[in-house]
């Protein structure tokens, strides 16, 4: 049995270390990304400061009550308490899923390493969890991304025929689709109620997290503190938005050949394995029935989870 530790240490620490690599660039990325848009936005924030009034107005666009013990649990396996619309069922029933998957991976581990790897089952639970709500969040963000260009093109014609900004945006409510919809229905209530529209244009980017939102909000922000058409300002913006999301789409067409050799690289191994089975059981019945086998058969399919794993993660980062 210690023969096959040291390999399989080897092998999970550097799975790990690639991907905490490749976690803290994308991180650092946005951390970049996040410092240029507090300095564009800098003079906005010490008024605000200043402003009690103003500083209440923040505290209500973020709709965020003060954190409380429930509130931790939702952090821990990574969904959003305050807006359960976004996941297509309970999300305890999700939890659940997410559970039994841990639960089958654990079931691999100790395949290999024995009862040891027992207390790792809550951790692998919570990180399935993670994934999981993080898909759904991922997912999400994607259709918003896809619809703002044509958002932001109903806000210019809008504004170009002398409509307010206000009204455009209850428009976009009205005849966009979900959850652009979602997201402009309570932009405009909350203009509606007296909040500031760069306060509200803040707080639904910060909702978000998407950087063509904060882009949004940037260039309203400007407009509104140096003047100048905004028809113009907008259109620009819309123009740059609709380059970005075409480049992406660039990048999917692009990586499709690479989408695809993944993919038939992780079923080969499976396909084959049960071809081998119905040409010679009892070839692969030495994977079932034997402890070596099962230390085999759990570490090929560790290796095999980590592999598709970290190819999905190149591939998304090569797309970003």
């Amino acid at each position: 049995m210690n023969a096959y530790l040291l390999p399989l240490a080897f092998l999970l620490l550097s799975v790990v270390g690639i991907c905490l690599f490749l976690l803290n660039q994308q991180r650092e990325r946005r951390r970049r990304l996040k410092r240029r848009f507090s300095k564009a936005l800098d003079p906005y924030a010490k008024r605000r400061r200043d402003d009690p009034g103003a500083a209440v107005s923040a505290r209500i666009s973020t709709d965020a009550p003060a954190a409380t013990a429930a509130d931790r649990y939702p952090r821990i396996f990574g969904f959003n308490a305050a807006r359960l619309d976004l996941y297509p069922a309970r999300p305890l029933i999700l939890i659940g899923i997410a559970s039994i998957i841990g639960c089958l991976a654990d079931w691999m581990l100790r395949m290999i390493v024995g009862w040891i790897a027992l207390p790792a089952l809550p951790f692998l639970c919570i990180m399935f969890s993670r994934l999981l709500f993080g898909r759904f969040h991922q997912r999400r963000a994607d259709t918003l991304f896809k619809q703002f260009p044509d958002a932001l093109a109903m806000i210019v014609r809008a504004v170009r025929v002398g409509i307010p900004i206000s009204e455009a945006v209850r428009a976009v409510a009205r005849e966009n689709e979900a959850p652009t919809a979602v997201e402009f229905a309570r932009l405009a209530d909350q203009m509606a109620i007296g909040l500031p529209l760069d306060e509200a244009l803040r707080g639904m980017a910060e909702r978000n997290g998407l950087p063509e939102y904060r882009f949004f909000a940037t260039a309203l922000t400007l407009q509104g503190q140096t003047g100048g058409n905004l028809s113009e300002t907008l259109d620009n913006l819309a123009d740059v938005i609709r380059k970005r999301v075409a480049a992406r789409a660039r990048g999917y067409a692009l990586a499709a050949e690479a989408r695809t050799s993944a993919n038939v690289l992780s079923a080969l191994p499976v396909l084959l394995f049960i071809a081998l089975m119905f040409m010679n059981p009892a070839y692969a019945d030495q994977l079932l029935d034997t402890h070596s086998g099962h230390v085999i058969l759990g570490l090929t399919l560790l290796l095999l989870g980590g592999g598709m794993f970290v190819m999905r993660l190149l591939i998304q980062k090569s797309l970003s």
